[in-house]
């Protein structure tokens, strides 16, 4: 059985890998909840919804997040009315967002309206928010204004300079059913290319979540999100030197050092290998850029390969 850390749109292309390489079945994805906002009064959870979508082959490749073939009617008569629409939620993606909440007002619980969701779109890989508890990632600005992470990342573009990052919250969450128990009888636990800091960071910071990983950490493979310095997507390079974290594949392994014992690095990376093995984490060196579902898979197998996982 596989256990994968996940945040968005990386970790979903590299799920859509691994459930090439082995069957959906075996895989359990613990999803980052922490960036999950209420939008026009609905509970939105980004990263577990494109996480979904892409497992049930819906997602929109072009833009990376929502579903594909996407109508924006609602959105268009909303901004016509004056409303906010900073975050823009598809006709179709509205559908989700308007069940998760009126089952989450009715009592039911994140985690059993993601797996709601999950089975009706076809998706068979076990999918577990992190939490069923709230917790925000909250962003405090180099000017000293604190805001939600969809302020930073949509509405400010992340285009703004940081100075630090909390999860509000996390001290008083738990762990959803389910999370904990996948970790622990894990043959291999995958923490997929995402931003390690707002994506992976949330779910690490969890209770016990860590500490899981810390006593297994040799069946424990991280794969880079940085490539040659560079984020493949997203602002996690620029994230990591504005937090005084080197924004390299070292850095990341600095990160992952005590819950990861191998860190999978891209071609590009090759002759910072030594740097990645002094931070205690084992380096493993192969092409990691998911260009189509095919890389994914071979990407995928790698990183099982490293610590004997199965499909490796």
């Amino acid at each position: 059985m596989i256990v994968a850390l996940a945040g968005g749109v990386g970790a979903a292309r590299f799920l859509r890998g691994l459930t090439r390489a082995v069957p959906p079945t075996q895989v359990t994805v613990v999803s980052n909840t922490a960036d999950d906002d209420v939008f026009h009064g609905l509970h939105v959870s980004p990263d577990v919804d494109t996480v979904v979508y892409t497992l049930a082959g819906l997602s929109d490749e072009e833009r990376g997040w929502g579903l594909a073939g996407e109508t924006w009617n609602v959105m268009d008569a909303l901004a016509a009315l004056g409303g906010g629409t900073w975050f823009r939620l598809g006709d179709r993606d509205l559908a989700t967002h308007l069940l998760r909440s009126g089952r989450l007002r009715s009592g039911a619980t994140l985690s059993q309206v993601t797996a709601e969701i999950a089975s009706a779109l076809g998706v068979r890989v076990r999918v577990l928010p992190m939490s069923d508890d709230p917790v925000q990632t909250r962003v405090e600005l180099a000017s000293g204004e604190e805001v939600s992470f969809q302020d930073y990342f949509v509405r400010l573009a992340h285009d703004v300079p940081i100075r630090g990052i909390r999860f509000a919250g996390v001290d008083a969450a738990s762990p959803a059913p389910g999370v904990l128990e996948s970790i622990a009888a894990a043959d291999v636990v995958v923490i997929c290319p995402s931003n390690p800091i707002v994506s992976i960071g949330p779910i690490l910071a969890l209770p016990g979540v860590a500490a899981g990983l810390s006593c297994r950490r040799d069946s424990v493979v991280a794969v880079s999100p940085i490539v040659a310095g560079a984020a493949v997507k997203g602002p996690a390079a620029r994230m990591l030197a504005e937090l005084g974290i080197e924004a390299s594949v070292s850095g990341v392994a600095g990160v992952y050092a005590e819950v990861a014992g191998t860190l999978v690095v891209d071609e590009a990376d090759r002759d910072l290998a030594a740097e990645v093995e002094r931070t205690g984490c084992r380096c493993v060196v192969a092409p990691s850029l998911m260009s189509s579902p095919a890389a994914a898979e071979r990407l995928a197998r790698v990183a099982l390969d490293a610590v004997g996982g199965p499909g490796g």
